[in-house]
């Protein structure tokens, strides 16, 4: 045994509440516990990142961590905290969202090992395709009372709520669902241990209790706290939806953009849980910013640690080249680096003209680029005097009046930037 797991997750902030028991369980010997996770997509989100995390502490201790893929409860939509229900996916669906959550998961989890507490992937679609629904309420349903089941918070909070469509009875047998998840794999697995969300709590006691009455055994459960932000907005969510962590879906840039722009009070409860710093390291660097906040230290070293896990050192270093582009120093070859999806990033927001790649044949002349032909200064007066004052870039390099814009110029074949001064930026996109 490497650690006591629950004694990590305390120091770190990750337990919200914990079953009398479990930590004396975990360290009897290796044990195993698992985390759902919902296959609606082919990506996690940065809101996934926290039972990931939760799985690789376990692995780390020396215990084995089960990742369950959940094929049939994505089918019927889990009534904590939501409003409403989920979409059916079929079969094939579900199997290729498996196959590309596993490959993110191996990020963090070791799957292949040859130790013992080598991680497994479920899909809890597995067995519960065949189970018949006489099946189901004969040898699970009998088990559980409907007090049982309506005493859950996440039940009653749907049933209080004033949501006219109230709450379907397939949501009402999730919990049974889940709960027979937890039994399915405490059987089949030796798994005695579920955690999650502290918004599952009721879900994952309903599992140990089906343990009780029919496997005759003890389950445990630990739930950690959801994730806030000091600000009230919603963890993991932008303007632009979710944070992913597929980079097709959010480009490292972005990526390393939302965990930089964190407020000092987040950043310092985030390093805890989404980095695997140990305590002294955390603590000398909480110390170190607060000496000198304006410099940012935590936020940096969150953004750095978190992007380089879920991507790449690589990624990283494009993420923080790209973000030096609109703070620091660059060049015009450091644009040219940029993909076109990070360029865009970059860039976003930026006004922007649409030219035709003929323009360029020639070379496009500087009043015709800053203002006759694209409105980016008021006038070709005002044009003339800026170049006079050197305040013109193009592509972070400055120019005169008698520069050409030419194919040479384009960032990813497409684009041209120009600016003014050290904030005022402008787009050219060149067009067939």
């Amino acid at each position: 045994m490497k650690t006591n797991f629950v004694q990590e997750l305390k120091w770190r902030g990750m337990i919200h509440d914990v079953m009398p028991g479990t930590e004396e369980h975990l360290m009897e010997k290796m044990q195993a516990a698992y985390v759902g996770i919902d296959p609606t997509a082919d990506s996690l989100h940065i809101g996934h990142l926290v039972g990931v995390m939760m799985l690789k502490h376990f692995q780390l201790a020396g215990h084995k961590p089960i990742a369950l893929v959940g094929g049939a409860t994505g089918m019927i939509g889990d009534p904590s905290g939501k409003s409403a229900e989920r979409n059916l996916l079929d079969e094939k669906t579900l199997r290729r969202n498996q196959e590309a959550l596993k490959a993110q998961l191996s990020r963090f989890l070791d799957f292949d090992g040859t130790e013992s507490n080598a991680a497994i992937l479920v899909n809890n679609y597995d067995w519960m395709k065949d189970f018949s629904f006489l099946d189901f309420i004969r040898d699970v349903g009998k088990h559980i009372t409907v007090n049982y089941m309506m005493a859950k918070d996440s039940v009653k909070k749907r049933l209080s709520s004033d949501a006219k469509e109230g709450m379907s009875f397939t949501e009402f047998t999730y919990q049974l669902v889940q709960g027979y998840d937890f039994l399915y794999l405490y059987q089949n697995h030796d798994c005695a241990l579920q955690m999650g969300g502290s918004d599952q709590w009721g879900n994952i006691t309903s599992g140990t209790e089906l343990i009780r009455r029919i496997g005759g055994g003890k389950g445990y459960a630990l739930t950690c706290p959801l994730i806030t932000k000091a600000d009230g907005t919603k963890f993991g969510k932008t303007e632009g939806g979710n944070i992913w962590l597929d980079a097709h879906r959010t480009s490292p840039y972005r990526f390393y953009q939302y965990w930089l722009n964190t407020s000092d009070v987040d950043a310092e409860k985030y390093i805890k849980i989404f980095t695997f710093l140990n305590k002294e390291s955390i603590e000398q660097l909480i110390e170190e910013h607060n000496e000198a906040p304006h410099m940012r230290l935590l936020q940096k070293k969150l953004a750095e640690e978190v992007t380089s896990m879920v991507h790449s050192e690589a990624d990283l270093d494009r993420a923080v080249q790209a973000s030096n582009i609109l703070f620091g120093k660059s060049t015009s070859e450091d644009l040219k680096q940029l993909d076109e999806q990070t360029f865009l990033d970059v860039f976003e927001g930026v006004p922007q003209a649409q030219l035709s790649m003929s323009e360029l044949e020639n070379g496009l002349d500087m009043i015709g680029a800053l203002a006759a032909k694209t409105g980016f200064l008021g006038s070709n007066g005002e044009a003339r005097r800026e170049l006079k004052q050197n305040s013109i870039s193009v592509n972070k390099e400055k120019v005169k009046e008698d520069y050409l814009i030419t194919k040479t110029d384009l960032i990813n074949d497409k684009f041209v930037l120009l600016q003014r001064g050290k904030k005022n930026y402008y787009v050219l996109v060149m067009m067939d």
